[in-house]
């Protein structure tokens, strides 16, 4: 039996930060191995929030660039720009007239986006579960890695492909979820909210060693400690929660130290600086030798998107034939 086909859509929308890695790009490239996996940058889909044509093009070759460097391999996986397959628009605009108006309207996240971009509440916003559908459907991606956020989003396509095969015959399989529960939500530095750009609680993942330093002495600790000399909670703490994922050999030693108030708030830290600077060190030696190599990246698009348009071309064949487009 063969691998199980998984499909993920990465928005361009700025550099990633710890949030992204912990919670999703880390997954993906520990799934390259064990599944016939499918990686896209989903221009389209930025274009409902990002209006310049330098910035999204910007934007979407240096998430290529970081994907590829924090060890996602061209030989094992496809990492292809979704706007060079054609066939996720075709197929979403065919979706839609299977899909009825208040399945769509009620995403929570196209609520969530009207607030957060009340000036700019263009269709794009409505339409992008249709459009992420299609970029799972258009592969029959059998597994699709998801935030729990993102679970709405994925049962209305569920929800589509029953609605699709229904009415014109078993087409596309039902994608099952693969929540990572470890890390389905990292908090940022203010310990209290989930890492986000807009909320502005991030730590780069390629941030300069000074400014990674910078921002991780600033997160906040454990707030009921109050003074130096007070002992202290480790499982209430946001920063040792990061050293069970970054400092895996000294997390007892660092509770120990906490509980018995050997150890202080700013010492955690430190050590979380270091430890957090050299795990992400090759990736971003890695990451500015891509930089410097904007062929080999564009080959990798191009190799993928070749691979990628053959089974969207054998997708839209079977869908036109059955609804009547050909």
């Amino acid at each position: 039996m063969g691998k199980k086909r998984v499909f993920s859509g990465i928005q361009p929308s700025g550099r990633p930060h710890i949030g992204n890695y912990l919670g999703a790009m880390r997954q993906h490239v520990q799934m390259q191995d064990d599944y016939d996996c499918i990686f896209g940058v989903v221009d389209y889909h930025a274009l409902t929030s990002v209006h310049s044509g330098d910035e999204l093009r910007g934007y979407t070759m240096e998430m290529v660039v970081d994907y590829l460097a924090i060890g996602l391999d061209p030989d094992k996986c496809m990492l292809m720009k979704q706007s060079d397959v054609p066939q996720h628009t075709e197929l979403a605009w065919f979706l839609s007239t299977v899909t009825p108006v208040p399945w769509v309207e009620r995403c929570p996240t196209y609520k969530e986006k009207k607030q957060q971009q009340a000036a700019d509440v263009n269709f794009g916003l409505l339409a992008y579960p249709l459009l992420m559908a299609a970029d799972i459907l258009i592969y029959r991606a059998e597994v699709v890695p998801v935030g729990k956020d993102q679970l709405p989003h994925l049962e209305l396509t569920r929800e589509i492909t029953r609605s699709f095969n229904r009415i014109y015959g078993e087409t596309f399989p039902e994608p099952q979820s693969l929540v990572n529960e470890e890390t389905a939500a990292v908090l940022g530095t203010d310990g209290v909210k989930k890492m986000s750009k807009s909320v502005g609680n991030t730590v780069e993942v390629f941030a300069e060693p000074d400014e990674l330093k910078e921002k991780i002495m600033g997160m906040v600790t454990d707030t009921s400690r109050a003074y130096r000399t007070d002992p202290g909670h480790p499982d209430i703490c946001n920063v040792f929660s990061w050293h069970k994922i970054f400092t895996p050999g000294r997390v007892e030693e660092i509770r120990n130290g906490s509980e018995s108030a050997k150890l202080g708030c700013v010492e955690c830290k430190e050590i979380l600086a270091a430890s957090v600077e050299k795990y992400f060190a090759p990736m971003r030696e890695k990451r500015a030798a891509l930089m410097r190599d904007p062929d080999y990246v564009r080959g990798v698009l191009e190799t993928s998107a070749r691979k990628a348009a053959e089974i969207a071309a054998a997708t839209m064949s079977e869908v036109r034939r059955k609804m009547g487009i050909d």
